[in-house]
């Protein structure tokens, strides 16, 4: 902080908000936000986590205090209006919050993956026209630089 070489240690983001999902959001634009693993805040929580030294990228933990049910998630926008939170339709559902829900949130770092492996479901998948596009995918995926 004064410059004496000591590095800030980040501190620790937590709030609740009220809870809605995207399609409650004003204006069409951010229909796409239906089909990630992202949120909308408000913007004091963009000021309230640059204040905190908070790590990039952005990760929360979201959780429904009356049930029990915790995911993880990343922050697209700063747009929301104060006190409510934004999230895709499908992580309401699997948190099982209903619109306007007191929702639990905070700051979380998660280790990078090293590792993945895909399992197809049935043979179909390897006979489906987006085989070819899966290859494509994968060779990205495993390309070194």
């Amino acid at each position: 902080m004064f410059g004496f070489g000591f590095l800030e240690m980040p501190r620790p983001f937590n709030t609740q908000y009220r809870c809605y999902s995207v399609s409650m959001l004003p204006g069409q634009e951010h229909q796409d936000v239906e089909k990630g693993g992202k949120i909308i805040m408000p913007p004091s929580a963009l000021d309230q986590l640059t204040r905190l030294n908070i790590v990039y990228p952005m990760l929360f933990k979201l959780t429904n205090p009356r049930e029990g049910r915790i995911t993880h998630c990343g922050v697209l926008e700063f747009v929301a209006d104060e006190g409510k939170i934004y999230l895709p339709y499908w992580m309401m559902q699997n948190l099982l919050f209903d619109e306007g829900d007191l929702l639990n949130i905070e700051s979380a770092s998660l280790p990078v993956a090293t590792f993945s492996k895909f399992q197809p479901q049935s043979e179909d998948f390897w006979i489906s026209a987006s085989q070819s596009c899966f290859r494509k995918c994968f060779a990205k995926l495993c390309m070194p630089y």
